[in-house]
């Protein structure tokens, strides 16, 4: 059976509607005459997602024209004038397809349906909700695609990529073309986008890097006071075990784009743990030293006989006799500087027995026994 449709040259793109027969063999399967066949014939433009055809129907609603010509609409198609208007002669038909996008508004990744024409059209569309709106390519491996033209009208598109401009001739290939065409080369991370522009749209590209850093972090060890009650209090602490630092290694998997960080995750954390300082510190007071006993006073505590055995030891007791140096002097064998030290004057061995006796009390008092160490010796009065 002959269609009531009827179609000419489509003014743009290459979709063409299906094939109709002539008005006057419809007009005659109607059974109507010349004027009732001229009413009832409509010439109308119908627009498919910018694939425009003109079209003779006797179709008498919207609804009946996309029928006839195999145009099926989906949930989130959209239809200008209403389906249920009815068709008048010269009316213009227009149909969007409803697509799903992927929309980035302020920063936020959402999905949408959006019934437009191209890239341009759907940013119009949806910037009517608010914020600042850019519609994100899908990827599949190294291919980048959008579900809808970037511009119905080709031409020239800007695309950003690197912090510079490149100006690419679009002829509807769709992004990977155009991209190419940029010479703009995109990683399997890297993001791409269409922004709205004062003079149409921009593809932008930002490069996504994501590393692990390993961060190391010294751990300080701490000290441990053990109290040792055989240690005197005034020695410096006793190391017992040294301190050895711990480290915290974190390895955290860090996204950027453009250079500016936008996640970080922990992958691994590994912590060696400090080791603490042991020290001991004394308690023990030191015990104190007894004064020395006062020194005392000349021949107090040495008896004479002990005097008469020490000159016996030294000179033989002869009071005037001079060693064969010539050095040493007298009862006790003083030398001149030694005797002249407690006061003695001229030559010892010239002073009396008693003056003699009493310097060599004086010169014990002062510096002991040592004085005389031989004898104090064989005399047991050195130990």
């Amino acid at each position: 059976m002959p269609s009531d449709h009827q179609n000419d040259t489509p003014a743009r793109r290459s979709r063409r509607l299906p094939a109709v027969a002539a008005v006057v063999a419809g007009a005659l399967l109607l059974g109507g005459t010349a004027g009732a066949v001229s009413a009832a014939h409509k010439a109308v433009m119908l627009d498919v997602d910018g694939e425009i055809t003109r079209v003779t129907t006797f179709a008498g609603s919207v609804e009946g024209l996309l029928r006839g010509a195999d145009v099926e609409l989906g949930e989130h198609d959209v239809v200008v004038p209403a389906i249920d208007a009815p068709l008048r002669d010269g009316a213009a038909v227009v149909v969007r397809l409803g697509r799903e996008l992927t929309v980035e508004s302020d920063g936020a990744q959402t999905t949408t349906w959006v019934a437009a024409l191209d890239a341009d059209d759907a940013l119009r569309l949806l910037a009517a909700r608010g914020g600042d709106v850019r519609l994100v390519a899908s990827r599949s491996g190294d291919r980048v695609a959008l579900p809808l033209p970037v511009s119905s009208d080709g031409g020239d598109v800007v695309v950003v990529a690197d912090g510079a401009e490149h100006v690419a001739s679009y002829d509807g290939d769709g992004l990977d073309g155009l991209l190419d065409a940029a010479g703009v080369t995109v990683a399997a991370d890297d993001l791409v986008s269409v922004e709205p522009r004062a003079t149409g749209v921009a593809i932008v590209v930002q490069r996504v890097v994501t590393e692990d850093v390993t961060t190391t972090t010294a751990l300080p060890f701490g000290r441990v006071e053990r109290r040792d009650a055989e240690r005197f209090s005034d020695l410096a602490p006793r190391v017992d075990r040294r301190g050895v630092a711990g480290e915290r290694t974190l390895v955290e998997r860090v996204t950027t784009v453009d250079g500016v960080e936008t996640a970080r995750e922990t992958v691994s954390e590994d912590v060696s743990d400090p080791v603490d300082e042991i020290v001991a510190v004394g308690t023990r007071a030191r015990p104190v030293a007894p004064p020395p006993a006062p020194a005392p006073a000349a021949g107090g505590s040495v008896g004479d006989d002990v005097w008469a055995r020490l000159a016996q030891c030294e000179s033989g007791g002869r009071p005037n006799v001079v060693s064969a140096s010539g050095r040493f002097h007298g009862l006790y064998q003083f030398s001149v500087p030694t005797w002249q030290s407690v006061g003695g004057t001229g030559l010892p061995s010239q002073a009396s027995p008693a003056e003699q006796r009493h310097r060599a009390q004086l010169l014990q008092a002062r510096s002991g026994w040592g004085q005389w160490p031989a004898c104090a010796r064989r005399l047991g009065l050195l130990g």
